[in-house]
């Protein structure tokens, strides 16, 4: 995006705007891994600590779970980028 035709103010503004999305982007992708693993993983309720079948389990999701996560964000850059040199 060409932020060119703003002021100062303005493209600062729009700076902190964008961090505040990615950030709340971030923490929602965040939530939805520990929500999905946890669901997933822990089902033994009588000791604070995990157990070391639920340990594995909560790394493999976590593994899944980011590595999916990647993927989806080279696709989604690899189509931007596609649409963006067709425009030309």
């Amino acid at each position: 995006m060409d932020f060119s035709q703003f002021n100062d103010a303005e493209r600062n503004h729009l700076q902190r705007v964008m961090e505040q999305k990615q950030m709340k982007d971030f923490l929602k992708l965040y939530s939805g891994l520990v929500e999905r693993c946890f669901t997933d993983c822990v089902n033994d309720f009588t000791s604070k600590a995990l157990t070391t079948k639920e340990e594995g389990c909560v790394q493999k999701c976590a593994d899944k779970f980011l590595k999916h996560s990647e993927r989806v964000g080279q696709r989604f850059a690899e189509a931007n980028a596609e649409m963006m040199g067709g425009n030309k």
